[in-house]
């Protein structure tokens, strides 16, 4: 089963394998591409509403590989939709794709090319500089704000 994204819909994508979306995706969407949500769904695509315990399952991996900041709550129902099927998400976005792998879920890109490696992303210090492997709303040391920073 194929676990569609906001791009697949946006990029027209097409697929004889069964497909699935979460209903928050079509929110994303503009004219055209509702349309094919709308038709796609209308010829049998799969709407899931992941529960609870998958979706802290996947803000767990996505808390730990530095990603969690920076996906979307459809992002992450999304990706809670892939694991509960155990379909491949498709998807161009990187933090999705990332997380995914830290899950152990399959990604098909559309558009772009995929990722390469797995990142764990760090945070640093915009005020002091210094560099953190865990998220914190503020430095613990100056209160600046962090930002997330590419792993070396």
């Amino acid at each position: 089963m194929k676990v569609l994204d906001a791009s697949a819909f946006i990029h027209d994508y097409a697929t004889t394998e069964p497909t699935a979306s979460v209903p928050q995706v079509r929110d994303e969407l503009t004219a055209g591409s509702v349309y094919r949500f709308d038709a796609m769904e209308g010829a049998g695509m799969r709407l899931q509403l992941p529960d609870p315990a998958s979706v802290a399952r996947v803000q767990q991996a996505a808390s730990a590989s530095g990603d969690l900041a920076t996906l979307s709550g459809t992002d992450v129902q999304l990706l809670a939709a892939a694991l509960e099927l155990g379909g491949v998400l498709v998807t161009d976005d990187y933090a999705m794709q990332n997380v995914a792998d830290g899950l152990g879920l399959e990604t098909e890109v559309i558009a772009r090319g995929g990722i390469d490696e797995v990142r764990v992303w760090g945070f640093q210090c915009a005020g002091c500089g210094r560099s953190f492997d865990e998220r914190h709303d503020r430095c613990p040391v100056c209160g600046a704000e962090l930002t997330r920073k590419r792993p070396r």
